[in-house]
């Protein structure tokens, strides 16, 4: 079987079982389905939560497009403009109603690039998930990226490694001093099969971060959803999520890429949370947990600490 015939079920698989996971925790609200199609081939599968007692807005999103290569990626990518293609993958951001519970983003994706006779010219993975508190709990912070470097281990002892400095290197605020957008995680990107590495064994290792996600990241959920918060911390809260809006529709290459290729701006935008806030030059009190959680936005050994 074919590699994307494999990738193909594994993300819809995934996609059914987080919604399924996320709405037992919530509880309350219900996913969301719409279902579309892509006009040049393809199509996805966008879900998305929103007034829940624990998640306040998120998205869990899947799409299959393939087609005719768009004239800006033909020439990202070199080839001639009657190449075509085939993309698929699993995207999802989650924001919380309780500002101790983190957001939390995740992609897993797969490309494959065709030549004019038809046949696969290139292809490649990319991928990850990233965790962003708006107050500190390192406890949470070691279990997400132990998780994660637990998934990737038995494919390379350097790839956890790897992967968290790229994190660390991508989702940062450039234009706010290189402040991070949060604690991290891992990210990869056009991980090709090589002699050392099989298309194969990059699928299998596709599927253990994929399935990683759940166990990563809602037993934090679950430790912290019914802590009591004050206004002040919503409001600290809603400051910390204009900076995510910041990094997604200025940084963010996925965000970025659909704008440009006419992708389905719903789907595109659902990663933005449902209440941000902006104040001018504003700073935490000295001393405070919303100035600590400042101190933890720079790259940190979270796996390694006891």
């Amino acid at each position: 079987m074919s590699i994307k015939d494999q990738f193909i079920p594994f993300i819809h698989k995934l996609q059914n079982e987080i919604c399924q996971a996320v709405e037992e925790m919530d509880g309350k609200a219900k996913f969301r389905e719409d279902r579309w199609e892509r006009e040049g081939g393809g199509g996805g599968i966008t879900r998305i939560i929103t007034g829940g007692n624990v998640f306040q807005k998120g998205g869990v999103n899947t799409s299959v497009v393939h087609g005719k290569l768009p004239a800006v990626m033909a020439q990202q990518f070199k080839v001639g403009e009657e190449s075509s293609f085939l993309a698929a993958g699993i995207s999802l951001v989650i924001h919380p109603e309780n500002p101790f519970v983190p957001t939390v983003h995740a992609n897993f994706r797969y490309f494959e690039l065709y030549g004019d006779d038809g046949a696969v010219a290139d292809s490649w993975f990319g991928g990850g998930a990233d965790l962003t508190p708006c107050y500190i709990f390192e406890e949470d912070g070691r279990h997400f990226h132990r998780t994660f470097k637990a998934a990737c281990d038995p494919f390379g002892t350097t790839l956890y490694p790897l992967y968290k400095q790229h994190c660390d290197e991508y989702f940062v605020n450039k234009h706010r001093n290189n402040e991070a957008r949060g604690i991290g995680g891992i990210f990869y990107d056009y991980l090709r099969p090589q002699p050392d590495r099989t298309a194969e064994a990059l699928l299998q290792f596709q599927f253990a971060n994929g399935n990683a996600f759940i166990p990563a990241y809602l037993p934090i959920v679950a430790k912290r959803k019914d802590l009591p918060y004050t206004e002040e911390q919503v409001h600290w809260q809603e400051y910390r999520r204009g900076r995510y809006v910041e990094f997604n529709l200025i940084h963010d290459r996925g965000t970025l890429f659909g704008l440009k290729t006419n992708g389905r701006i719903e789907s595109i935008l659902m990663s933005l949370p449902a209440k941000a806030r902006w104040e001018y030059d504003y700073h935490p009190a000295p001393g405070s947990p919303e100035a600590m959680l400042l101190e933890y936005l720079k790259p940190r050994d979270w796996a390694g600490e006891a």
